[in-house]
């Protein structure tokens, strides 16, 4: 007996894109290499997703759900979310790496889109405009001057920005005296 999951289905069809993403790159992610890598058939995952900016978007989406469950994480064990949102990613930290490299993949899906960013016309723009909306609500809150809560959002995206490219990272002592002056901690 077979029963339906509609949640299932889509997170194994998400699951089978951040896949081909990863290990092939978005030259080599179709509507049917999706279909086929979740096992599912093509109108199937139209049923799910009406095209490939929607299935893009469901990613982009699906990542920002992760970072909300981080982000409870953080809040829910007292820690500063703003040192949380400037934390230097490790290539040898198994989550590190994963996320990074869906980041890479996601940053590759966004170029995929030719002409300027249009907030009201693609998917896919829409749902990382609302990722990044997110966060800097979470920053807003927790950070009261809003100059200081975009400095720390600009750092922390610097700082992903340098893993996503690969570039060595910040000196570490460095780094920490960086975050104890943005987050208005002692250095010592």
């Amino acid at each position: 007996m077979t029963t339906r999951d509609p949640a299932g289905t889509r997170n194994r069809i998400l699951d089978a894109l951040e896949t081909l993403l990863l290990e092939k790159g978005m030259a080599q992610v179709t509507l049917e290499s999706v279909a086929a890598a979740a096992g599912v058939s093509k109108g199937g995952l139209l049923y799910h997703f009406k095209s490939k900016d929607a299935l893009l978007a469901g990613l982009v989406r699906r990542l920002g759900r992760r970072t909300e469950e981080q982000v409870r994480t953080v809040v829910d064990s007292g820690q500063s979310v703003a040192e949380w949102y400037l934390q230097n990613p490790q290539h040898y930290d198994d989550a590190d790496v994963h996320e990074l490299a869906l980041y890479r993949s996601m940053l590759a899906a966004m170029r995929t889109v030719d002409g300027p960013v249009d907030q009201s016309g693609d998917e896919t723009d829409r749902a990382l405009f609302e990722v990044l909306d997110s966060w800097k609500g979470v920053l807003d809150n927790e950070i009261e001057d809003p100059v200081d809560a975009e400095i720390i959002r600009l750092v922390g995206d610097g700082v992903y920005l340098r893993a996503l490219l690969g570039m060595p990272p910040v000196d570490a002592e460095v780094y920490r005296q960086v975050v104890t002056r943005l987050t208005g901690g002692s250095s010592g």
